[in-house]
């Protein structure tokens, strides 16, 4: 079994990570807490090898990254690359973008995921994106999920993130599309 490091401190992300990886034959490991990797790329796949290469060459193991937010067309795709730090809370970051949305009928939105698989050199071996589209409800729907997921409402599912099961999420979350993608590369992967 090869080692691969999730460039990640949060175990609720290595969590998600071994889902989607269940059944292959990597073993799943989280970053060393003193490694902090700046994410200063300009997009959601600058950052997501950034940090899969970086991880990769201080460890000398296979890494992967992800970098995802929320991109909403009547705001010139923003929050994008700083929707995680586009309010100190997830309900801070609800409510300002609902603001600055106002009564724009223009609601649609996509949400992206980048996915970067760096060697033990730093090397970039695979680099997938997903999106999934919808739109912007004027006000949350939904309990599970967490950030955004309250008011991203996938029209053909007619229910927000934070109203799908976890396993329904999973099937048309961007992250999901993007690992759809990688799965197949792989399992083609040469060590």
């Amino acid at each position: 079994m090869t080692l691969l490091v999730v460039a990640t401190g949060n175990p609720g992300k290595l969590r998600e990570m071994q889902t989607y990886l269940a059944g292959l034959d990597w073993e799943l490991t989280l970053k060393p807490d003193e490694l902090e990797i700046e994410e200063t790329g300009g997009t959601f796949m600058a950052n997501a090898c950034l940090k899969a290469s970086q991880v990769a060459l201080a460890t000398g193991e296979w890494a992967i990254a992800d970098d995802s937010g929320l991109e909403v067309d009547a705001l010139d795709g923003a929050p994008g690359i700083y929707s995680a730090r586009y309010g100190k809370t997830d309900p801070e970051r609800i409510e300002r973008l609902l603001n600055e949305l106002g009564n724009e009928l223009n609601r649609e939105a996509q949400f992206a995921c980048a996915i970067a698989i760096a060697r033990p050199d730093g090397a970039i071996a695979i680099a997938t994106e997903g999106v999934c589209r919808g739109e912007i409800l004027h006000s949350p729907r939904g309990t599970g999920g967490f950030g955004y997921d309250p008011i991203f409402f996938v029209p053909q599912q007619q229910m927000t993130f934070a109203e799908m099961s976890p396993d329904l999420k999973r099937q048309w979350s961007h992250r999901g599309q993007a690992f759809k993608i990688l799965l197949p590369q792989l399992q083609d992967i040469k060590f």
